[in-house]
């Protein structure tokens, strides 16, 4: 198929529809709304079933019912909206209920501001909602990653029976950029776990979390574990003889890839970790750098700084770790090689 010029938000629409995706469910709210006004018009063609809910709660409920019937299912939302979704997203995880949910992220606290932003990590890869779970959590930083990892988010979650977030941005979103997408899937809804009714020599099924199951607690914890270790997803970029390893993901990935190619043309041996799976956190992508590289530098478009505290928790005090957050403006080139300069030359030092 040839490529066509596509908007990131109406790219990953479609890139669901091909991935089988026959239900979504959700509320409008800046810079998110693409993806519904595209939904509306394309689900109908395919057989699909598109909802504007009457809230963020209601979206995300209508779409746990969805699941439960084995089709694919999706729901979005942006900034305060996601926050509503956290219950509903800790009932899919406990109820092993496939789906996926995509953030386009605002910047900042509270309502925040449509801007750009990723200040939506600790709540995505930690867990916003109630109790002990994970989804799976891709963090792309192009449009054609994006729409490769939608499918690839949908057949993740039937996989593992596991909702998976696709944490884009207010960047990624609105931006267009040329794209090639898969052929369509046919996925069939019969599932051994899935609802179908009662009638025609079917049984009595019921999808919930069965706590007092004594072997719930390690079925979880051992599925939890298995997608640690198996779905860790990475992009490394001259990490081999580097200097100073920049760790960055999304938009900030993307600036930080120029930044690398900047620095390597003056001499200066930077290099990155571009993290693709935020949950599982790739901490396979650090075995050799934290031995080799000086130092790290995450590098957030977030008030405070988020993945960081991963970054940390990754090296583990063996190597120093620096932040560059840029707060409501995407990160700047000049900006990060300074930085590397202040750091190699020990004009700067790390603030835990």
């Amino acid at each position: 198929m040839a490529k066509v010029m596509m908007k990131g938000n109406e790219a990953l629409a479609e890139a669901a529809v091909r991935a089988g995706c026959r239900l979504y469910c959700g509320y409008p709210i800046t810079p998110q709304t693409e993806i519904m006004e595209y939904l509306s018009a394309r689900l109908p063609e395919v057989g699909g079933h598109f909802i504007q809910s009457e809230s963020e709660v209601a979206g995300i409920s209508m779409i746990l019912g969805g699941a439960c019937t084995g089709y694919r299912v999706m729901t979005g939302s942006s900034g305060t909206g996601f926050s509503l979704k956290q219950e509903g997203i800790s009932w899919m995880a406990a109820d092993e209920l496939p789906g996926v949910i995509v953030n386009v992220c605002r910047y900042g606290s509270g309502l925040g501001l449509i801007s750009p932003g990723q200040d939506a990590y600790i709540q995505a890869t930690k867990g916003g909602g109630h109790g002990s779970y994970h989804a799976i959590v891709y963090g792309p930083s192009t449009i054609q990653e994006m729409v490769d990892l939608t499918g690839l988010a949908f057949d993740k979650a039937d996989e593992y029976r596991n909702p998976v977030i696709m944490l884009s941005d207010g960047a990624l979103g609105q931006m267009m950029e040329p794209v090639e997408f898969p052929d369509f899937q046919e996925v069939h809804p019969n599932k051994d776990w899935t609802i179908t009714g009662k009638g025609k020599g079917r049984g009595h099924k019921i999808t919930t979390a069965i706590y007092t199951d004594p072997k719930y607690d390690q079925h979880v914890r051992e599925k939890y574990a298995r997608i640690a270790a198996e779905e860790q997803r990475w992009e490394s970029l001259c990490t081999e003889d580097a200097a100073i390893v920049l760790v960055a993901y999304g938009t900030s990935g993307r600036v930080c890839r120029q930044a690398v190619q900047m620095a390597r043309k003056k001499g200066m041996k930077l290099g990155l970790i571009r993290p693709v799976t935020l949950w599982p956190f790739p901490v396979k992508a650090f075995e050799q750098p934290v031995h080799t590289a000086k130092a790290f530098v995450t590098v957030e478009m977030s008030a405070l700084g988020q993945m960081v505290e991963d970054v940390r928790l990754t090296v583990n005090g063996r190597k120093p770790v620096f932040l560059y957050s840029s707060g409501m403006a995407p990160p700047r080139e000049a900006v990060i090689l300074q930085m590397a300069e202040d750091i190699l030359d020990g004009r700067m030092k790390e603030v835990l």
